[in-house]
């Protein structure tokens, strides 16, 4: 069962004449205990037999026909097809809820270019942010929001990023490579012509596969936009004056102002956050776990 209901499951996504032929084909081994072509080609297109015969459910009895392998597995994995509803939507689609916040990131990102909207939104954040600023320094408001955003992101990438899914479709996709060749080497050329369809729509699958992995950014820049919108405010906006040094980084040594660049045009304020979130970010995503490359199911 095991390694029968990734076959089944594959030919479940070739659409549903492919589950019919293969019920059929396994009804009437089951009631003659083997089955040949001539017994249902009434039912089925060479095509689909042949696809049988390709994806190792239906093997050869010694020339006496052909048998189903693992029936009771393919009963079982054409009953789970069934009983799964087909998803009037794309999974890989944005809710409307995924649109506004689109919508919503897109206008924060003028608030890099107009002065204006970086104040508006810099003055609102302050409300939230001003006191931990007055408490702490500046260095260490930085490292905090540093490690807030790499928590909110790893968290959003978790719970809407499904890896497995990536995992799965490029295992269908080797899987394709696989029997492409087979087919060549056979001169199997009806099965090569299927073979091209089935890639077509798999390349489609992959667009929506990139679709969904780019929905957590929508959400994951919405957080960190005006986070680092409010810094910038912090360091160019208020005049916050701090006596030298501001930090001191390794092999760089002592930086007199945030504003100053510390690795080359990069000023100091902006180097700092990102060694701060790329180095919390790393533990976080390691703390829980967090997958960042496609796995198999």
């Amino acid at each position: 069962m095991a390694r029968t209901a990734p076959k089944v499951e594959r030919l479940a996504d070739e659409g549903e004449a492919m589950t019919d032929a293969l019920a059929e084909v396994l009804s009437v081994a089951e009631e003659k205990g083997t089955v040949t072509w001539s017994d249902v080609s009434d039912d089925i297109t060479s095509g689909e037999w042949g696809r049988l015969i390709e994806s190792g459910l239906l093997v050869d009895a010694d020339g006496q026909g052909f048998v189903v392998d693992d029936p009771e597995g393919v009963r079982e994995a054409l009953e789970e097809s069934d009983a799964t509803p087909e998803d009037d939507e794309d999974d890989g689609g944005w809710s409307t809820w995924d649109k506004l916040a689109g919508l919503a990131t897109l206008g924060l990102f003028a608030g890099y270019s107009l002065n204006s909207v970086r104040n508006a939104i810099g003055g609102v954040i302050d409300v939230a942010l001003g006191p931990l600023a007055e408490v702490v320094p500046f260095y260490v408001v930085i490292l905090v929001l540093a490690v807030f955003t790499g928590s909110t992101s790893s968290i959003l990438q978790d719970q809407l990023m499904d890896m497995s899914g990536m995992g799965d479709h490029q295992e269908k996709m080797q899987d394709l490579k696989e029997r492409r060749e087979a087919a060549k080497e056979r001169g199997d050329d009806e099965a090569l012509d299927r073979l091209e369809e089935e890639q077509m729509e798999l390349m489609t699958d992959q667009m929506g596969m990139f679709k969904k992995q780019f929905r957590p950014m929508v959400w994951i820049m919405l957080i960190n936009i005006p986070i680092f919108l409010w810094l910038y405010w912090m360091v160019f906006g208020t005049g916050m004056s701090l006596e030298p040094p501001v930090v001191t980084f390794p092999i760089l040594g002592e930086v007199s102002s945030w504003r100053e660049g510390a690795a080359g045009p990069l000023q100091a304020w902006i180097l700092w956050y990102f060694l701060c979130s790329l180095s919390f970010t790393q533990i976080i995503r390691k703390a829980l776990n967090v997958e960042t490359t496609p796995t198999g199911t």
